[in-house]
């Protein structure tokens, strides 16, 4: 496996085990936690100055804190995506400054490329045939796509409810599709059960989120981004849509890691925004537990998030304590009505999904939980127009 200078291997967020990159591919062998890629940072030869003479060409401009350097790297050009100034947003609100950062300007309209560009680099590293994975949606189209560009099969697990333009562009992509009656857990079950039942002699390599330890790692440049977008300067507070919590979790290791370099000299307080149809984590925050119950009857338009039973709640719920942030659930009817509301004052397009993060900052706006001068980082996770169609019905249910 080829790897970069200052990465040690995996560490399990669970039991504290540590193991060789190059035996251990999943979840911890000991207790099966969640594996996180940690490093010598004292190897790590790169300095604030040498970073910004840096062309801004990607996610792997930071390859000295990613596992797999660029040379290595199964990649499309993902990351570097735009940071927007939204100033009527920010009035409407009651802040000094808001800005969305536009995930759908990704090679898939998604900010999973981020990740997948790093999972299947992983995978290909390890020799494996075909990828798998359960996905609500944008995850299967990233995941199909680089499993083409690796040459490797790919095999996506959707539930039926998935929205119609991932479904097509995983069958575009040559991704083997199963779309699965129920949720998304029963699609997890059908997949758990394909993994079980596969070929032999196939090495099927499962990038399911936080069941690779590389997923969540790509996300967190979303983080490194936005920090040299604002010209080094730390966000007051970050809202992320809240479903397995992948972004949300590898973008908290970046704060960490950048402040802990010196590049930076804070962390921004991490707000979870979810569904009130599907909100686990929300229901833990308020509770004040260190693990989620299982939300037992989903029910949101917000396909995106409806994660019932988030395996990694535990580091959400950490992410959101150690940044003194919070989480905020709201209706679908106001997630909608956000969407469309940034659409039309700002000419943004977030999905149905993603407007989970617009409307929860309305709510925390709401709450008093915002200062006047406060800098606003709203994360549209994926690009509208996979979502328009449930937009527009909405928008002509209100007789517009």
């Amino acid at each position: 496996m080829e790897t970069t200078a200052a990465f040690d291997g995996l560490e399990c967020t669970d039991c504290g085990e540590q193991f060789d990159a190059e035996s251990v591919t999943h979840e911890c062998p000991e207790c099966g936690g969640i594996c996180d890629p940690t490093y010598d940072y004292a190897e790590i030869d790169l300095t604030r100055a040498e970073l910004e003479d840096r062309p801004f060409d990607g996610q792997w401009r930071y390859e000295e804190l990613l596992p797999i350097p660029r040379a290595a790297a199964v990649t499309m050009d993902e990351g570097t995506t735009p940071l927007i100034e939204c100033p009527d947003l920010a009035d409407e609100l009651g802040v000094g400054r808001v800005v969305i950062k536009d995930e759908g300007r990704n090679p898939t309209g998604s900010f999973k490329d981020r990740g997948h560009a790093l999972a299947v680099s992983a995978a290909s590293e390890h020799g494996a045939s075909d990828i798998v994975l359960t996905s609500a949606g944008n995850a299967g189209q990233s995941a199909a796509a680089y499993a083409a560009r690796a040459g490797l099969d790919s095999h996506v697990f959707v539930p039926s409810r998935a929205n119609f333009v991932n479904k097509a562009m995983i069958n575009v992509h040559g991704g083997d599709m199963t779309v699965v009656g129920g949720r998304f857990e029963d699609a997890a079950a059908a997949c758990a059960d394909a993994m079980d039942d596969r070929p032999e002699g196939e090495e099927w390599y499962s990038t399911s989120s936080f069941t690779t330890p590389y997923r969540h790692e790509g996300k967190k440049t979303m983080y490194y981004e936005i920090t040299e977008q604002l010209d080094r300067e730390v966000p007051d507070r970050i809202v992320y849509p809240t479903g397995g919590g992948v972004g949300l979790v590898g973008m908290h290791k970046g704060a960490k890691e950048f402040r802990d370099l010196g590049f930076t000299d804070d962390l921004p307080a991490m707000y979870a925004a979810q569904s009130s149809g599907c909100a686990p984590i929300v229901d833990a925050w308020n509770e004040g537990d260190d693990r989620h119950e299982t939300w037992d009857t989903p029910d949101t338009i917000c396909g995106g998030i409806e994660i019932p039973d988030p395996g990694a709640s535990p580091l959400i719920l950490d992410a959101l304590d150690e940044s003194e942030g919070g989480a905020v659930a709201t209706p679908d009817e106001d997630i909608l009505d956000s969407a469309i509301t940034v659409a039309q004052h700002e000419g943004i397009e977030m999905g149905a999904t993603c407007a989970a993060a617009a409307s929860g900052a309305w709510d925390l706006a709401e709450q008093g939980e915002f200062e006047s001068d406060d800098t606003v980082v709203l994360m549209n996770t994926a690009t509208g127009n996979k979502e328009d169609d449930i937009l527009r019905s909405h928008l002509m249910g209100k007789g517009v």
